[in-house]
């Protein structure tokens, strides 16, 4: 069994060494590769040094130096380790990864692992692993480990050593007791569904009667990366079907919210020929780290959903807008799909006196969506609430339907 050991080995040699003799003590192998740019190895002789992982981008060692800004020459180096990384695993010579290092460093490291199937062990270390930073760069949609160095890498000191001792015990014991993500078994279906906390009730009450028709739901949490995740998982075949019933990461990216399911975020399903029913659900607001929500959102009606994140209403134009959009990505699908749409509100407080209740705006909404859509996609109104166990029980019934 090999690990793949990614780190700038011109400032973290010492530690990456360590490392990779600890692995080796507990009876791996190692292949130790130089994502550092403008210095040499320091006590340490890479499998791969820089010049080698570099060409894997097209380009030289001596390019990324000259590339004119440090940013530049660290994307240089982020797109060959994602080559080389995804090289050595089809050949199957990793086995396992893990990376080391500060901001650069951990990026680069990372951006490697993400490329690597779900169920390949991943672990990231490094001290921006806390703090006020974007998880994005450092997990994307993968199964990544991520750990607090604590402390910066530089150095072996007790607290670095003892951090670094459980990371090669954490790699040791998931390629002893892990498993690669198996293909769907004969007889198994397995059903991709979208949930927030505003939709958990229904999404639980679906849950149940699908598992009576002999369907299992995974739920991916609809936070900007959920969605995404959904759609990458489908590409691999373990989904028979979608159930998008929270499709709120589409308008996020209008107002620069959180919950950012990126641009084609509901085509792929469609675009994949997988049969899906999809929900409006908490399209209806954006989502904001509490005290960010920015000023040309001042005005409009919020709803504080914890501590740590704010809701803020959609407006009635947005909501004309996302009709248009949910109806000109649902139109690209080439399987069947069915829209089902609650007209009771939309999300938790989209309710009667509620601070979101706009019945205009979603009436809006919807008559635009009605007008856009292929002739050929249903559209079906249920006067219930979105949260509501029995629309949930009733989105499940059409996607069984459905599917005959």
């Amino acid at each position: 069994m090999s690990v793949v050991i990614i780190g700038t080995l011109d400032t973290k040699g010492p530690e990456i060494k360590y490392l990779s003799d600890r692995l080796q003590a507990l009876g791996l192998g190692t292949i130790v590769v130089d994502s550092g740019i403008l210095g040499e190895p320091l006590d340490i002789v890479p499998d791969i040094d820089h010049a080698k992982a570099a060409t894997y981008a097209g380009t030289t060692i001596e390019a990324l130096r000259s590339a004119g800004s440090r940013g530049r020459a660290v994307a240089g180096m982020r797109e060959a380790l994602k080559k080389l990384t995804l090289d050595l695993y089809k050949k199957g010579e990793l086995d396992a990864i893990v990376s080391m290092g500060g901001a650069e460093g951990a990026v680069m490291g990372a951006a490697a692992m993400m490329v690597l199937p779900l169920g390949v062990p991943k672990v990231l270390v490094s001290p921006i692993a806390s703090g006020f930073h974007f998880f994005a760069p450092l997990v994307g949609t993968a199964d990544m480990m991520v750990v607090h160095s604590v402390i910066d890498i530089l150095g072996l000191n007790p607290i670095a050593c003892t951090i670094f001792d459980n990371v090669a015990a954490a790699l040791k014991g998931m390629i002893d007791h892990g498993h690669p993500l198996p293909e769907p078994k004969a007889g198994e279906k397995y059903v991709a569904m979208t949930m927030l906390g505003n939709t958990t009730t229904a999404v639980m009450a679906a849950k149940e009667l699908l598992a009576e028709s002999g369907y299992e739901a995974v739920i991916f949490h609809s936070n900007g990366v959920g969605g995404p995740a959904m759609e990458e998982l489908a590409e691999v075949n373990q989904f028979v079907g979608v159930i998008d019933f929270t499709t709120n990461e589409i308008y996020d990216p209008l107002v620069g919210g959180i919950h950012d399911g990126g641009p084609d975020r509901l085509k792929r399903i469609g675009q994949l020929g997988i049969p899906q029913v999809a929900v409006p659900g908490c399209i209806d607001f954006s989502v904001w780290n509490a005290g960010t929500v920015p000023a040309f959102l001042a005005d409009r009606p919020v709803y504080d959903h914890n501590p740590e994140y704010t809701l803020v209403r959609a407006a009635h134009e947005e909501m004309i807008q996302l009709g248009h959009i949910f109806a000109e990505r649902l139109n690209m699908a080439t399987a069947p799909v069915e829209i089902v749409v609650p007209t009771k509100g939309l999300s938790i407080p989209n309710v009667p006196d509620g601070p979101f209740w706009d019945r205009e705006a979603d009436a809006a909404f919807l008559s635009t969506l009605k007008a856009d859509i292929r002739a050929d996609i249903p559209v079906k109104t249920i006067a219930k609430h979105v949260n509501d166990p029995e629309f949930g029980r009733e989105v499940a019934r059409t996607f069984i339907n459905m599917m005959g």
